[in-house]
């Protein structure tokens, strides 16, 4: 039987268990289960499973496992690199399942696997409590916090995956379970930091946090300034209280050129994150200061512009160095000065307190020393990307001398072989072993995994 014959015997097997309101290989749905984050992803999936209830999703693996269909799930779709769409395999798409209900008592959300981080602030909020995200509200909670999850409260309270409490997966053998710390707890284990390799996650519940408003916002600097207010801001990283986490970004700024972007979040007592504020402030002469109380959602909000828009063109790299050395502020005042479009950028992400607490072994994700992790992003219309990439390539090699082993898996791509190979330190042979036992056949392939012996 060939593909196509495969895909369309599917379809029409899935049509009859779930409705062809579930199934869609053509027409406006289709379109906008393709219509990623990243509009260089030109990969066409044979047909789409828009799962609502978690027996869609069992219905459409085990409809996929039959016909030997190479399978993905779409959730968010902010993975640059585009692996939610199996080009001619079928996906599963879960931005239907998108409840979140808050437990204001016990401060646990109940968080569906196609959710945003905008949802579960939206419903979290109104009871003065937060989860742990990223930076950006659009992007999907089950890959961020799967991946780690670097955002503004991770010096207080860790990565958004330290932040899981459970998960419901449903995994390549069908079945569905819940996983926690005494249910399949080395699964548990895996899929906190292994990403989306091991199962479906139509649901998960994570902890919340009583944090009403932040001390937050921008601070831009002139790039003039950049390389001064970067050596500057490295002892003030080193010794940042957990409830400080700074986001560094290098970006086009409001004339035009290249800035320096300076972006606190202070979650404790607001008066003590004044002093805090104002050493930020005091590292150069910025062009321009917008910190003040806001709430979490704000703070998402100020990222949205840049990270919300669909159909640009993406290429990403990532570096993570251990501090701002003089040479990492010259590779990172270099980016800044050859940038190829005023869409590119360089977010610098913050990593100490709580995050670096805890111990590597408790779960699958790499690194736990403090670090900074860079995101490369290379952006551009629609058109030639390379000196684009050209750009993103140069800027990782110039880290690449000072940087640590690996990277962070969520951003790397499928090419980026040696840092794979580090991505989840002493972790690797664990996180393997675990691959092999609950999904031997390797149906799921989502954030890379280091090569085994066989590959």
């Amino acid at each position: 039987m060939n593909e196509d014959t495969a895909a369309m015997t599917a379809a029409q097997e899935l049509a009859g268990r779930l409705g062809p309101n579930l199934v869609v290989m053509s027409g406006p749905a289709y379109q906008d289960t393709r219509r990623l984050w990243n509009g260089a992803v030109t990969s066409r999936p044979a047909f789409v499973v828009r799962a609502r209830t978690q027996d869609d999703v069992q219905a459409a693996l085990d409809t996929a496992r039959r016909h030997d269909l190479p399978l993905s799930v779409r959730a968010g779709g902010h993975d640059w690199a585009g692996r939610s769409l199996r080009h001619n395999g079928l996906v599963i798409d879960l931005t239907g399942m998108r409840q979140v209900t808050v437990d204001a008592e016990t401060r646990v959300a109940a968080v569906g696997g196609g959710a945003t981080a905008t949802d579960v602030i939206a419903v979290s909020a109104p009871h003065g409590l937060s989860a742990v995200t990223g930076t950006v509200g659009s992007v999907g909670m089950a890959g961020l916090t799967l991946g780690g999850g670097y955002g503004p409260l991770s010096g207080r309270f860790g990565l958004a995956v330290d932040n899981l409490l459970s998960a419901d997966l449903v995994l390549a053998d069908g079945r569905s379970i819940t996983v926690d710390e005494d249910h399949e707890p080395e699964l548990f284990w895996a899929i906190r930091g292994g990403g989306g390799n091991f199962g479906v996650l139509t649901s998960m519940r994570v902890r919340l946090h009583a944090v009403d408003r932040l001390l937050a916002g921008l601070i831009v600097y002139p790039w003039a300034q950049a390389a001064k207010v970067l050596d500057q801001l490295s002892q003030i990283l080193i010794a940042a209280p957990d409830e400080l986490t700074v986001q560094t970004v290098i970006l086009t700024g409001p004339g035009g050129a290249p800035a320096l972007f300076v972006v606190p979040a202070w979650s404790g007592d607001p008066a003590a994150g004044e002093a805090h504020v104002e050493e930020l402030q005091r590292l150069g002469t910025p062009a321009l200061t917008q910190v003040g109380p806001m709430t979490y959602g704000d703070l998402l909000h100020l990222n949205d512009a840049q990270g919300e828009v669909t159909g640009r063109h993406y290429a990403a790299r990532t570096r993570t160095v251990s501090r701002l050395t003089a040479d990492v502020v010259a590779a990172f005042v270099e980016a800044g000065d050859t940038v190829t479009t005023p869409l590119s950028g360089v977010p610098i992400h913050h990593f100490h307190g709580a995050a670096a607490r805890v111990p590597v072994e408790s779960t699958a994700f790499g690194i736990r020393q403090d670090h900074l992790m860079a995101e490369i992003v290379a952006v551009w219309e629609p058109g030639d990307g390379t000196p684009h990439r050209t750009w993103a390539d140069s800027v990782a090699d110039a880290l690449a001398p000072d940087a640590l082993p690996g990277g962070y898996p969520n951003m790397l791509g499928p090419r980026d072989h040696a840092q794979i190979a580090g991505a989840y330190g002493p972790n690797a042979a664990r996180l393997l072993a675990a691959k092999a036992r609950f999904d031997p056949d390797g149906v799921f392939s989502a954030t890379p995994l280091p090569p085994t012996a066989a590959n």
